[in-house]
């Protein structure tokens, strides 16, 4: 169904590393997440788990060690909800192609996954989806929230990370069950080894630090 035509230029991997890009992508997630709600929620820790359910029932293969490492996840998840954050209305799946650039403002397309969510998932899933370096990920952090928080990095980062995590499962999934002419499992093999390797890293810990220690809302600023 066609709601209406937009004279616009599909976004590509390129095109969105132009610069000012992560900027004028955070300007507009900052008006979407300003909207009215949604009717249902998102969350990548459920999902996760729903995957999970779905790849044994259907007796879905998973990279061997995956499961290995759900006590990980449970840790990012228990350090979000020691700090947790008032949810907003998400997009959730920002590729390239579904950012739209009409020369004065940009268009999200494909609302398929939108929920209520946090937005530092949505800052830090688009920034894994745009493949962006360290200098656009604080640009974009900065863009969004006035400036790079440490905090907010780290939950953007911890949010990178847990992307590749929940979208692996949803990749092993479509290579089972999609009639799509597309190597799915290649995707099963990207996602989860930018997860493991950032699983395995330094600057996992230091991440994971960074909230653990922080104040709590209620007590910061006394």
């Amino acid at each position: 169904m066609v709601l209406e035509l937009i004279p616009a230029e599909t976004m590509s991997l390129e095109s969105m590393r132009r610069p000012g890009m992560p900027s004028r992508l955070a300007h507009i997630l900052k008006r979407l997440h300003a909207g009215p709600r949604f009717l249902h929620n998102f969350d990548m820790f459920d999902m996760t788990r729903r995957y999970l359910r779905i790849a044994r029932e259907l007796e879905i293969p998973i990279p061997d060690d995956y499961v290995g490492y759900m006590p990980e996840v449970e840790r990012i998840e228990s350090a979000f909800a020691r700090h947790p954050v008032a949810t907003v209305p998400c997009h959730n799946d920002l590729l390239a192609g579904n950012i739209l650039d009409d020369g004065r403002r940009l268009w999200l397309i494909d609302f398929e996954y939108s929920g209520n969510n946090d937005p530092t998932f949505e800052l830090g899933n688009a920034c894994q989806e745009l493949e962006y370096d360290e200098p656009r990920i604080e640009e974009m952090c900065a863009a969004y929230f006035g400036d790079p928080h440490p905090d907010k990095l780290a939950r953007m980062k911890l949010n990178i990370l847990l992307s590749d995590v929940g979208w692996t499962l949803w990749a092993a999934i479509q290579w089972k069950v999609s009639t799509i002419d597309f190597d799915f499992w290649s995707w099963v093999d990207q996602r989860w080894g930018r997860a493991r390797d950032a699983l395995n890293s330094p600057d996992y810990r230091r991440w994971l630090d960074v909230l653990e220690t922080c104040e709590p809302p209620a007590a910061a600023g006394r």
